[in-house]
């Protein structure tokens, strides 16, 4: 029996309502579709039941992958030895605190959180409307579209260390900067977090939101799987303009290719395995630095 079999029965004992899977395949939880089966993958419905399953972890010396919605991840295929905890929607609390301050869990979809700013008439998370994450993943990450970032809105964040200690930090002690931040510096698990936002016009909110969401349709190939921005923006310029510079779009490998619609994007235009998508991610790299001698940086997160 291994360390993750030992860890799953304990689990079964200690979190007896929670769902627990067995080989379940990534590829239903990854926004790409790609990924092999891992051992198992624990889906809480409560932050205590994600300190249990965090603990549990650490007891049996297991690392585990803790995800949101899968929609920053690029999973192998084949059998993984991994213990997923997936906090999207059973860790998805949303409340209002006060008259501007709205608390949620880690696994709650930013467009619902953005969607309850909207329904109590709160202004300021508009641009996270469109993001396909969670909570969780956006505040380790710091996610950001169309000049708003979660550094903008957090207030404070409710974690656990990498020694399993519960922590309350202020947004401004999180130490957010492009696309990272002190969980992922420190390799904390975010548990929830306090979002403060200004009183609005619902109705001035709402056409920001619709707004939003046109540029989106407009610019983004939604209608295939990926993961969003593969690549972070570099010092120098836009990944995105950089591959388009480079006579990229439409390139690729397997089912992987750049998309034609926006080349910041490499998706899954059918069938794609992951090392479809690693071979068109390297020779996007290899190209746009003989083009422009810049090195891009992957932003999806790659679990091998």
């Amino acid at each position: 029996m291994t360390a993750i079999d030992k860890l799953a029965d304990k689990l079964k004992g200690q979190c007896p309502h929670m769902e627990l899977r067995r080989k379940e395949p990534m590829s239903a939880h990854s926004s790409f579709r790609i990924g092999g089966r891992v051992s198992a993958m624990a889906m809480p419905c409560s932050e205590d039941e994600l300190c249990a399953c965090l603990r549990a972890a650490a007891d049996a010396g297991v690392e585990p992958l803790v995800i949101g919605n899968g929609t920053n991840l690029l999973v192998r295929d084949g059998e993984l030895d991994i213990f997923v905890i997936k906090t999207f929607e059973g860790v998805g609390s949303i409340e209002l605190e006060g008259e501007d301050r709205i608390r949620a869990g880690a696994g709650a979809l930013l467009s619902r959180v953005a969607s309850s700013a909207l329904k109590w008439g709160l202004s300021g998370m508009e641009f996270a409307h469109g993001i396909p994450g969670s909570l969780g993943g956006a505040v380790y990450m710091n996610a950001g579209a169309y000049g708003g970032e979660m550094k903008d809105i957090v207030s404070s964040v409710r974690w656990t260390d990498r020694g399993l200690e519960l922590r309350e930090t202020s947004g401004a002690d999180c130490d957010f900067r492009y696309r990272g931040s002190r969980f992922s510096d420190e390799g904390g698990t975010v548990l929830s977090a306090e979002i403060k936002l200004e009183k609005g016009d619902p109705e001035a909110i709402r056409a920001k939101m619709d707004e939003l969401a046109a540029k989106r349709r407009a610019s983004q190939p939604l209608n295939f799987p990926s993961a969003g921005s593969t690549f972070k923006r570099p010092a120098q310029g836009f990944a995105a303009a950089l591959i388009d510079q480079a006579g990229l779009k439409g390139k690729g490998f397997g089912g992987a290719k750049v998309s034609e619609k926006h080349a910041g994007f490499i998706i899954n235009a059918g069938g794609a395995t992951f090392d479809d998508v690693i071979k068109t991610m390297d020779y996007v790299k290899e190209q746009v630095f003989r083009h422009s001698g810049i090195e891009l940086e992957p932003e999806v997160k790659i679990i091998r």
